[in-house]
């Protein structure tokens, strides 16, 4: 198996040079030359598989230059019940008829950020040690991505990781996750403003190409492709769960901002799972309910980008939409490379003549969710099923039952646990004791460690030059 650029101008790579390079030289995602196809009786013999055994036999598809045996020990020491409370890893769990939750959020940071990143972690180690290399990890986080991959990778040899996040725009918990943490190698830095600019920070030092080779960038963003693999697995475990027959096809709703869970689960689709719909759950910053409605893609800028009740999707320029819109033009790299170079200057695209295939040929839907929607989602489901979710869940929940067809099976994916976002569950449902894991009691009263800096990739850069030694010109 090997990987090329969506924008054409990248020799073809294997799968451990990939995973520790994040965008491609030249500026694209990267993402295998060929999806592998799973037959029905492939599948008939993956349904009984554990979560492990799953995971081994889909991503031994995609990590050819990994000796088995050394995969099989990854993916052994990532998915246990100690990391994720329990054998299932994913646990599904039925809400109504013809309506679940995908349970992703059982490990250490709350999230479902952490089954791709404890597997990113381990994966980065044995690679980096095999290659006798380093790697600074520069990443940005709209809220879950930050903490899980700090958790992923604290204490790990040859890793230093710098993860900006947004000066205060995500919960207390969330900032409480990252920025407590003391381990030598963790270096948290907010940035005075949204989101996106901290990820066109993170952009624009990948693409500076001597920067990058001297200090080994790479990236846990879901533009790598080590995230996006990892979160293939549990489309198909979910599915299995809610079936028993491959003549069977259910639905996701998946709670969207920078479009990597759900990249994922349109790559399932794409491998054979029997996928109907890939509905795409947005909040307020609904640049993707746009296009997969009308067709056009118009990115706003970090100041038009709404602060949220569901601040892990407040995000307006989708980073892994691009894998998707290379599949849409028939892998035209030169057209994919101009649309993106143009959504990089503020301009957007339309390419509403494609909508057939969008919603037929590749199965998406979208759908719309605001404040007053998750109130009243949480607090129904809350009432009626004694069931709490977290906001962004509940995005995915209200848009899945306003768009579900008849005898339509739709599984959504939780975002993360609620006691993450504990002020918008009381604003829902009033004051309640809302569980927590042991390991998080008292995490808010912990010392917080952070730089904030203004927004400007040269400051980042200097505080990366400060606590790394470049390699020698």
């Amino acid at each position: 198996m090997k990987y090329i650029s969506t924008r054409g101008q990248t020799a073809p790579m294997d799968f451990s040079d990939v995973l520790l390079m994040g965008l491609a030289p030249d500026g694209g995602l990267m993402l295998p030359e060929q999806y592998p196809s799973i037959d029905s009786a492939t599948l008939d013999e993956w349904r009984t598989l554990s979560y492990p055994q799953l995971a081994m036999a889909i991503m031994q598809r995609f990590a050819t230059d990994i000796p088995a045996t050394d995969l099989q020990d990854i993916i052994e020491r990532t998915y246990t019940a100690d990391v994720f409370g329990s054998d299932e890893i994913v646990p599904v769990r039925k809400l109504e008829d013809d309506l679940y939750i995908l349970g992703l959020s059982n490990g250490p940071t709350l999230a479902f950020k952490d089954v791709a990143m404890q597997f990113l972690g381990n994966a980065f180690e044995y690679v980096l040690k095999k290659k006798g290399a380093r790697i600074t990890i520069i990443g940005a986080t709209s809220g879950d991505t930050g903490s899980a991959a700090e958790y992923a990778l604290r204490g790990k040899e040859n890793i230093e990781v710098f993860m900006l996040s947004p000066y205060g725009k995500m919960s207390e918990f969330q900032r409480a996750q990252m920025y407590s943490l003391t381990d030598d190698n963790i270096h948290n830095i907010a940035i005075d403003g949204m989101f996106d600019d901290c990820q066109d920070i993170v952009k624009a030092l990948q693409q500076d190409a001597a920067f990058k080779a001297a200090y080994n960038l790479g990236t846990v963003n879901s533009i790598n492709w080590g995230r996006i693999l990892a979160q293939i697995v549990y489309y198909f475990k979910a599915y299995f769960a809610v079936t028993t027959s491959n003549d069977e096809k259910i639905s996701f709703s998946v709670p969207s901002g920078n479009f990597g869970n759900i990249c994922a689960g349109h790559i399932a689709r794409e491998m054979g799972l029997p996928v109907d719909r890939l509905i795409v759950a947005t909040n307020e910053n609904d640049v993707l309910n746009d296009f997969f409605n009308q067709g056009a893609y118009q990115p706003r800028p970090a100041e038009q980008t709404y602060v949220t009740s569901s601040p892990s999707m407040d995000i307006s320029k989708a980073s892994n939409f691009e894998r998707f819109v290379y599949l849409l033009l028939d892998k035209d790299s030169a057209r994919v490379h101009e649309l993106f170079e143009g959504v990089k200057a503020g301009q957007g695209f339309d390419l509403s003549d494609l909508m057939e295939a969008v919603n037929t040929r590749y199965g998406f839907a979208a759908g719309k969710s605001t404040h007053s929607d998750r109130l009243q989602t949480i607090k129904a489901l809350y009432e009626q099923h004694g069931e709490l979710v977290d906001p962004h869940t509940a995005d995915g929940i209200k848009v899945a039952k306003e768009l579900q067809r008849a005898g339509e099976v739709i599984v959504c994916a939780e975002t993360a646990l609620p006691v993450k976002f504990a002020d918008t569950i009381v604003e829902a449902v009033g004051q309640i004791e809302i569980a927590r894991p042991a390991h998080t009691e008292g995490l808010e009263d912990l010392p917080q460690h952070v730089v904030v800096l203004n927004n400007d990739p040269e400051l980042v850069a200097e505080q990366i030059r400060q606590h790394v030694t470049a390699n020698p010109a």
